[in-house]
């Protein structure tokens, strides 16, 4: 046992149990929100190009937060930031179901990107403390667990959906639920604030660390088009029902998950490298597959292979970028997953304003080439 897991209060079992949560939780509550958005830009009247154009707001709450989430994890320890991160979260989620016009929306999207990552360094530090405390790689199944929680927050969306719940209540209900489970796990999460971390300010990161956070920003512009295009996508290309809306993201959201609970073990048998130019390309077939053979059936197929495709992407960057041996793990974390979460916020405006331009299914073409870019910059880099 380390002398880490030797001075826990309590069995390690229970903070890795607590940090399963941490990750469960903002999964669920970024679903909600991710389920919701066609019925969102119906409600406001809101056109594919200006829907794009409002979405830039939550890229804008990131980059604010750039500067203060690494300085708040290096003076108030992970914990801390998980905690009144995921309340900040589920509150600017009920602003967004409230939001009755175009600036109140805009308003609470940029809190909902501002909170979005710093929760996301600081249950990202708090995986990879555990992982060491194990000794043993576990960050893909922290982050299956926020894919399950995002196909469980799916299904949720897609009932809410079929019986005209407005997003509020549904937003309310979802928040109300997160934060009575945080208050019960938050004792379970591993302090870490310290006087090391504490002595830290802003560092650039080296270039080993740049180009991680690279690799991630080009599969979180997937991750993150499916997020919030694929239920549009199945609306108005496929002219799906309401009760095939959500099928594809559903799809999408379950093969991640389960490639994410394997993630670990084909990492070791195969090799990191393999593992990501393989993510890449299994991306890259899935959407172009959507997009070619525009049917149910065949799009579910491709968003399938990009659900396989992103899982293993982030976590694997996640877990190399929290050994880096010129900053601490969570500095580290946040200059990478700020770089990563970059391309996962400002992707999905940016396929809006391409939709404007041309049509959903060329913008997808885009996204798949952001697939093809992790193949290619995983091959050059050392891992």
């Amino acid at each position: 046992m380390s002398d880490q897991a030797a001075s826990l209060p309590f069995p390690k079992h229970y903070l890795r149990t607590a940090v399963s949560i941490a990750f469960f939780l903002p999964g669920l509550i970024f679903a909600s929100w991710a389920s919701r958005i066609a019925t969102i830009q119906q409600t406001l009247n809101l056109s594919d190009a200006a829907l794009g154009a409002i979405l830039f707001c939550i890229p804008v709450g990131l980059i604010v937060s750039l500067p203060a989430a690494g300085w708040l994890i290096s003076r108030i320890g992970s914990r801390r930031l998980a905690l009144v991160g995921i309340i900040s979260y589920g509150v600017a989620l009920i602003g967004l179901g409230a939001a009755i016009s175009v600036p109140m929306l805009m308003s609470c999207m940029v809190v909902f990107g501002f909170a979005s990552n710093s929760v996301n360094i600081a249950v990202n530090t708090q995986a990879v403390a555990t992982e060491k405390i194990y000794h043993k790689p576990i960050m893909a199944s922290f982050h299956g667990l926020w894919s399950l929680a995002g196909f469980t927050g799916a299904g949720i969306g897609t009932f809410m959906i079929g019986k005209n719940i407005n997003p509020f209540y549904h937003f309310t209900g979802m928040t109300v639920i997160v934060i009575i489970a945080l208050i019960i796990t938050y004792r379970y999460l591993l302090d870490d604030k310290g006087p090391a971390e504490a002595r830290q300010g802003f560092a650039m990161p080296d270039r080993a660390l740049i180009k991680l956070g690279i690799i991630a920003f080009c599969s979180l512009i997937c991750e993150g088009a499916m997020f919030d295009w694929s239920v549009i996508y199945f609306k108005k290309v496929l002219n799906a029902h309401n009760g095939w809306m959500g099928a594809g993201y559903t799809a999408f959201m379950c093969t991640m998950a389960m490639g994410r609970f394997i993630a670990d073990w084909f990492a070791h048998r195969f090799g990191l490298k393999q593992t990501l130019q393989l993510s890449g390309l299994l991306t890259a077939v899935g959407l172009l597959i959507a997009v070619i053979f525009p049917q149910i059936p065949t799009a579910m197929l491709g968003f399938l292979l990009v659900g396989f495709g992103v899982s293993s992407v982030v976590p694997m960057v996640y877990s190399v970028a929290g050994k880096s041996k010129t900053m601490s793990p969570g500095m580290a974390l946040a200059a990478v997953s700020t770089i990563g979460f970059i391309g996962f916020l400002v992707g999905p405006p940016v396929i809006g304003f391409v939709a404007g331009i041309f049509s959903l299914r060329v913008s997808f073409v885009l996204i798949a080439i952001m697939g093809l870019c992790v193949t290619a910059i995983s091959t050059k880099v050392k891992l």
